[in-house]
């Protein structure tokens, strides 16, 4: 058993708890409280003038899938440009648990990542969740039920495809190119209920459309980059008139659309807020999203959305808290509500009973920019600070 004794717990959701103890045992939060008993024997963490907080979540990134440091000539693993239509493509074949962004991450707090394919193509293919630990292969890092269908609107597909002359060119192409994808899917997935409700012969196999079927079912949720106000309403046209369940990735002019997100009720995931002037469609980046959003009841997490540059997320969400957003809110942004948006709300986001034991241990404030995460907990496995991972 393990007692963290001491410290100022931000538990997201209960309020913050002044000189607290946190009891872990087989791997999982048995007590959080004031007053709790620390049992004879128990290895005991003294975190006095620390503050805990639940493992940090980023919930978009391409730690690993991208993979660094990054060869030369640099050829992402994360982007498979030979098609706009890659669904059949799966994250979990380019996640290798040895990458040096794992060990950067943990080093920064973070418990829980996810990441996939790269935003080149329409429908780009399936990300899934896993744990920022040690582990001999992938299956030992990994969250199984996370997985997701990443998909794109905007500058990267229309310039990758636009470049070679073959559709999509345009804007109007890159939506026509997921409709006609989702049509198809979903004419397969009826032909395949149809077959199996009459007992008749199923349609031809078809690897890449098999690919979409939890999508127009509703089974499986949709990660859509959209970064410019217009195209993150027509990805939500489109969600609509197909009944996805789906998020929006970046929605970097969010904040125009405020009341629009509001309305309809959408979930975003919202970062990089130090991205620069590098395209068109995200000149309008700005620190205040966050907290406009946040006025307007939009529900949100915050990505930093890389791989090892990860480690970068608390600092730039304390400048989002300097510019507008709540600390509350902020906390919830990089815990709970990442959590939620993977389905593992009942297992992490929060210092509560029977949640996995993924915590993190900082010098004071997460979000001050000379504050240090000293120790990271995963699965109750206790990580120190790793100081090789300065001089790398």
């Amino acid at each position: 058993m393990i007692a963290i004794k001491g410290g100022k717990l931000l538990t997201v959701t209960h309020g913050i708890i002044e000189n607290g103890t946190i009891l872990i045992e087989d791997g999982k939060i048995k007590a959080v409280g004031q007053n709790v008993q620390i049992p004879q024997g128990a290895e005991v963490i003294n975190a006095e003038g620390k503050w805990v907080t639940p493992g940090l979540i980023d919930v978009h990134t391409h730690i690993s899938t991208f993979a660094e440091p990054q060869p030369r000539p640099v050829i992402h693993d994360g982007n498979e440009t030979s098609s706009p239509n890659t669904a059949q493509i799966r994250g979990i074949d380019g996640l290798n648990p040895r990458d040096m962004a794992i060990r950067v991450a943990r080093n920064a707090g973070f418990t829980t990542c996810y990441t996939g394919p790269g935003s080149a193509n329409v429908i780009g293919g399936t990300g899934l969740a896993f744990k920022l630990k040690n582990g001999e292969t992938v299956y030992d890092l990994v969250i199984p039920g996370t997985e997701m269908m990443k998909m794109a609107f905007g500058e990267n597909p229309k310039n990758v495809y636009g470049s070679r002359h073959i559709l999509p060119n345009t804007r109007m192409g890159v939506a026509g190119v997921l409709r006609e994808a989702l049509f198809n899917a979903k004419a397969y997935s009826d032909a395949k209920l149809k077959a199996e409700k009459e007992g008749k012969e199923p349609p031809k196999p078809d690897f890449k459309l098999e690919a979409l079927v939890p999508v127009v079912r509703r089974e499986m949720k949709c990660r859509i980059h959209a970064h410019r106000n217009d195209d993150i309403v027509t990805a939500v046209r489109i969600c609509k008139e197909f009944n996805l369940d789906f998020v929006i990735e970046h929605c970097t002019e969010g904040y125009m659309i405020k009341d629009f997100l509001a309305k309809e009720g959408v979930t975003a995931v919202v970062g990089p807020l130090d991205m620069g002037p590098a395209k068109m469609e995200i000149w309008n980046t700005t620190y205040d999203n966050p907290g406009i959003l946040e006025k307007a009841g939009v529900n949100f997490c915050l990505t930093q959305d890389t791989s090892s540059q990860t480690d970068k997320l608390p600092v730039n969400v304390g400048i989002a808290i300097a510019h507008g957003l709540s600390y509350e809110y902020a906390l919830k942004a990089v815990t709970i509500n990442p959590a939620t948006v993977l389905g593992l709300q009942d297992r992490m986001g929060s210092l509560d009973e029977g949640k996995d034991a993924d915590i993190a241990i900082f010098s004071g404030d997460p979000f001050c920019n000379y504050t240090l995460c000293e120790k990271t907990i995963i699965d109750g496995v206790v990580y120190d600070r790793d100081a090789r991972l300065s001089v790398l």
